[in-house]
């Protein structure tokens, strides 16, 4: 599993946490270690999983409508927290974030095959894809040249992390 799939993960699962609990904001860093410790206590993420997290919660007001208009079968409360959490991850970063789109789609997919029912990678798809195809500005970082460039910034946070974590082990930190 790669770093960042991992932190999506735990990203997922704090957003999941949160919102089953009322969505208090004043539980969003405890929810963030708590799903460290317990899911991947020696994993350095560089602090992705909070960006993720408070950038969902941050914007939540502004990425559920969109969760309406394209999950037209479904109102918000009646899809499943899984699937729901699922989506504003994958809204918030397609919207405001610089990852690539197709890598958002793909990894947002994945994910709800992992941790939702048995056609959460389809709904999953199938919402995240009609925004994508609503938003030409969305659709320009999709660019080989930017997805390769965003590819290597990943790939080097990642060996970055790696190295660090091979020093913390070296030096009994």
């Amino acid at each position: 599993m790669s770093n960042r799939h991992l932190a999506r993960t735990i990203a997922l699962q704090t957003l999941f946490a949160w919102d089953f609990n009322g969505r208090r904001d004043e539980d969003i860093e405890r929810l963030i270690v708590n799903n460290f410790e317990n899911f991947a206590p020696n994993f350095d993420d560089g602090g992705f999983v909070k960006d993720l997290v408070i950038g969902v919660k941050d914007k939540i007001v502004d990425i559920d409508p969109y969760i309406i208009k394209y999950a037209t079968e479904w109102p918000l409360d009646q899809i499943t927290p899984v699937d729901r959490n699922i989506l504003r991850l994958g809204i918030y970063e397609l919207l405001y974030t610089v990852t690539p789109p197709r890598v958002v789609i793909n990894e947002a997919i994945e994910v709800a095959k992992s941790f939702g029912g048995d056609t959460s990678g389809k709904f999953v798809n199938g919402v995240l894809g009609a925004l994508y195809n609503d938003k030409p500005e969305v659709q320009k970082r999709d660019n080989k040249e930017e997805a390769e460039a965003a590819k290597k910034a990943n790939e080097k946070m990642d060996a970055d992390e790696e190295e660090k974590n091979i020093l913390e082990i070296n030096h009994g930190a």
